[in-house]
């Protein structure tokens, strides 16, 4: 019998994206980079035309989706909300005052634009790197960001690390506590843990569950070192999104702003909206000193089957291992 500890380097060695097969590529275009794997369009880091860049969409081998299209495109079968739900993206609503995770003109919410491509590096784990200014409605910066996306497809799934490093060069720089952030993806609608509002609203198909084994609705607020969603396409296939925290991170296990409308966003800031404590709306505040930097780091896995049979947990144990 295999020594549990063997296992457990045996499982890291699979999920591992060292393993992939299939090279990643990047093609630079003027408002996005295109990201193909094996030849075929995984997504696009789309920088331009918008409030902030995002990646969209996120899609399998055989085309399969992992995203909702709104508001990219107009899909009948979405429902078309929160428009600054955009594939995968990093945000957050409260920068030293400033909104720039919602896009709202009337309530001058801000914007992130991109400053520069560092590097675009091909390969069986694929590297981008790029440069965006956080800024205010009307064009003054509030911070810096050095974001590193490596992309890998193995047979267990393709994996997204997003690492993200938060700079305060033009002056100190308060994160303030609200549930709008942070690390985020709006998955297909079809896994959908509930369906319309109020007394439309109604069960889906799609199932939240977190490290901990809470699920659904209840999810929301709670810390945890990962959280996922799984559910039945039109055509019965199970696919999977799994959203997780790395163990280093500034106030791990984080809380989770996991909606059952289809939002995974993983938010260290948000404590006291999450804790319910809305008499110390500064509590979950985090400054970063002028001259200083924060960095926060997470790996997207975007599956087929369930949540279980995609063994996440495994996954979990990988990441936090440096694999």
């Amino acid at each position: 019998m295999l020594r549990p500890t063997l296992l457990l380097l045996l499982s890291a060695c699979a999920l591992s994206p060292l393993a992939a097969t299939d090279t990643v590529t990047f093609t630079r275009q003027n408002d996005r980079v295109r990201i193909e794997i094996g030849g075929k369009h995984f997504s696009d880091y789309i920088h331009a035309g918008w409030p902030k860049p995002s990646l969209y969409p996120i899609l399998d081998a055989d085309g399969t989706s992992y995203t909702r299209d709104f508001p990219f495109k107009q899909n009948p079968a979405e429902v078309p909300d929160h428009d600054w739900h955009r594939g995968v993206w990093f945000a957050h609503g409260a920068v030293n005052g400033h909104d720039l995770w919602r896009e709202i003109p009337d309530k001058k919410t801000g914007r992130i634009v991109l400053d520069a491509i560092l590097e675009t590096r091909d390969g069986p784990s694929g590297v981008l790197r790029v440069r965006q200014l956080w800024q205010t409605q009307d064009g003054k910066t509030l911070l810096t960001d050095e974001t590193m996306l490596r992309i890998a497809r193995t047979a267990a799934g393709t994996t997204l690390d997003y690492e993200v490093t938060l700079r305060a060069t033009h002056g100190a720089v308060t994160l303030g506590d609200t549930e709008e952030g942070a690390m985020a993806v709006r998955i297909n609608e079809a896994l959908r843990v509930t369906h319309g509002k109020g007394k439309d609203k109604r069960a889906g198909t799609g199932r939240l569950v977190n490290a901990a084994g809470v699920r659904d609705i209840p999810v929301w607020g709670k810390r945890a070192a990962w959280c996922a969603a799984s559910g039945p396409l039109a055509d019965g296939r199970v696919i999977g999104v799994a959203l997780l925290e790395h163990p280093q991170n500034f106030r791990h296990p984080t809380w989770w702003h996991a909606r059952d409308y289809g939002l995974l966003s993983a938010n260290p800031f948000g404590r006291h909206d999450f804790e319910k404590l809305k008499d110390q709306p500064t509590l979950g505040d985090h400054i970063i000193p002028s001259g200083g930097s924060l960095t926060l780091r997470y790996r997207l896995v975007f599956h087929r089957g369930d949540t279980a049979s995609a063994k996440i947990a495994d996954h979990f144990a990988a990441y936090a291992a440096g694999n």
